[in-house]
């Protein structure tokens, strides 16, 4: 069995995924299976020439590749359910489709959770084109000096705060202006990490993982903060500094966010 599993959800963008998974190809961690569900109401991932290519590639190396249809979409929380339902390994790592990886990223999130035996390990994600915009103001950060422990952290209040720490570049210009390497990888206190988090399945499923789709209206969002939230009340979880992971900074699919998760159900 494999000690990892990939889990993307994705909508209509062959060309990011594609993108996507070649950064993963060249990850330094190997041994993984790839699980996409795919919710895009036409063949525009079949019929991606190179989106293909790239998933044969991974399936050359002996890499589990799949995708699954989603439909009808029933919300971005059932989406991620079906994902979990799909997961037999320790750890499930979910990737939002249009990312792209430097190669220690899976292998330093792996290897902080091992250790650390908490919830989950998270990369917060950098968009490049803020690489001039610098937010001192915005650049707080707290370690972990000893071993992560669960937090309640709530919106309000000043652990919330945290999430400042992952707008724009804010994480690459901390990262390289306190000099952290991709071989020694460092626990950081979090609100919430988003787009890159590796859970330990079974502790995210003893807290319901996202089977609160349920009572969600269809369109929703933080439904990914929300349990991010709850697996940090009991078992704890934390940011992995530095972060590998970028974004490629397209429109985003999500266009009506009415509805938090975390406002609208309890933490």
């Amino acid at each position: 069995m494999n000690l990892i599993t990939i889990l993307i959800p994705t909508y209509h963008r062959p060309e990011a995924l594609a993108v996507l998974l070649t950064s993963l190809y060249f990850q330094t961690e190997k041994g993984y299976k790839i699980i996409i569900s795919d919710q895009s109401k036409d063949n525009c991932n079949e019929n991606s020439v190179s989106l293909q290519t790239v998933i044969n590639l991974h399936r050359s190396r002996g890499t589990f590749v799949t995708i699954l249809k989603n439909l009808p979409t029933r919300g971005l929380a059932h989406q991620r359910q079906f994902l979990l339902d799909q997961t037999e390994s320790k750890y499930c790592l979910y990737l939002d489709d249009d990312l792209i990886l430097e190669s220690f990223v899976i292998k330093n999130l792996k290897d902080v959770l091992m250790k650390e035996q908490c919830g989950f390990t998270g990369n917060a994600v950098i968009g490049l084109s803020y690489l001039n915009d610098e937010r001192s103001h915005e650049q707080a950060m707290e370690l972990w000096e000893e071993k992560v422990k669960p937090e309640t952290v709530e919106p309000g209040t000043k652990e919330w705060l945290r999430y400042r720490l992952h707008n724009a570049a804010n994480i690459l210009h901390v990262q390289r202006h306190k000099r952290f390497h991709s071989e020694f990888p460092v626990p950081y206190k979090i609100a919430w990490v988003g787009g890159c988090v590796m859970y330990d399945t079974e502790k995210l499923r003893d807290v319901g993982g996202f089977s609160f789709w349920r009572d969600l209206p269809v369109n929703h969002c933080g439904e990914d903060v929300l349990a991010q939230l709850r697996v940090m009340k009991k078992y704890g979880g934390c940011g992995v500094i530095p972060s590998g992971a970028y974004h490629q900074e397209l429109e985003t699919t999500v266009h009506d966010r009415g509805i938090n998760a975390p406002e609208y159900l309890k933490i």
